[in-house]
């Protein structure tokens, strides 16, 4: 018996593509319902109840925190989120999976994986998940989560989670990640008012690394802190006045 699953996001063309890759990665699962927004979310579980929701954690009206709170322990369910960190440090090893905006194929197929592993038992008990997720989203969204750049005539939509660094450049600021660099007219103090604290480091007057791409910190010859960080070839110069930040590593 096939297993059967519905996808519930606002995004259309994301939502297209889901159906794109879940028919690359997982041929066997039908896909019952394809739905933008939570109450046309609820509506399709009670009319196909599927063994398997992909399911938007935000969408205007009934978010996917309440969908799955009102699904209860009904099916498994692989969230769909842009807010990283936050998020996925909600979630309790085993009992749920995540896939993060913008998606990826290899990222989708584990989680399809983990998920088949899942089916043969009873769909896990989500509230204390859903609290932690609902909290920590909570905060989330006081913080800056997307970037639209340019890179040469394109305009590029960018999420924090994937910036390497920003560094002032001339009246622009670079945004580099590990596939390109683009450029953005918001300053570097204005964008250090709008980051994650937690998440994104400056580390001189023209430098903020996201603390998830650092790979390793070393002293040049005359005993200045370097970042090395993950995807880029660059180093990043530490000042003084932030060096103390790194000093224990």
């Amino acid at each position: 018996m096939s297993t059967r699953a519905i996808i519930v996001e606002d995004e259309l063309l994301l939502r297209h593509q889901i159906e794109d890759m879940l028919a690359e990665v997982w041929p066997q699962l039908q896909v019952l319902d394809s739905v933008g927004d939570g109450s046309s979310g609820m509506a399709a579980f009670e009319q196909h109840r599927p063994d398997l929701l992909f399911l938007d954690v935000e969408m205007p009206g009934m978010s996917g925190l309440e969908l799955a709170r009102r699904v209860g322990g009904r099916c498994h369910i692989v969230f769909i989120t842009a807010y990283g960190q936050h998020a996925v440090a909600a979630f309790d090893a085993g009992a749920v999976d995540y896939v993060l905006k913008p998606i990826d194929t290899e990222r989708l197929a584990l989680a399809c994986a983990r998920v088949r592993e899942r089916l043969a038992g009873p769909p896990q008990p989500l509230q204390h998940v859903l609290d932690q997720l609902a909290a920590r989203i909570g905060q989330a969204q006081s913080h800056l989560r997307w970037i639209t750049a340019a890179r040469g005539a394109a305009i590029r939509l960018i999420t924090v989670e994937q910036v390497c660094y920003f560094q002032a450049d001339t009246k622009y600021t670079r945004v580099a990640c590990a596939d390109g660099e683009s450029l953005i007219h918001t300053p570097l103090r204005e964008l250090l008012e709008q980051l994650d604290p937690a998440m994104f480091w400056q580390v001189h007057r023209s430098t903020i690394v996201n603390a998830m791409a650092v790979d390793s910190v070393v002293r040049d010859g005359d005993g200045r802190l370097l970042l090395r960080v993950k995807g880029r070839p660059e180093t990043l110069r530490v000042s003084q006045t932030f060096a103390s930040r790194f000093r224990q590593m």
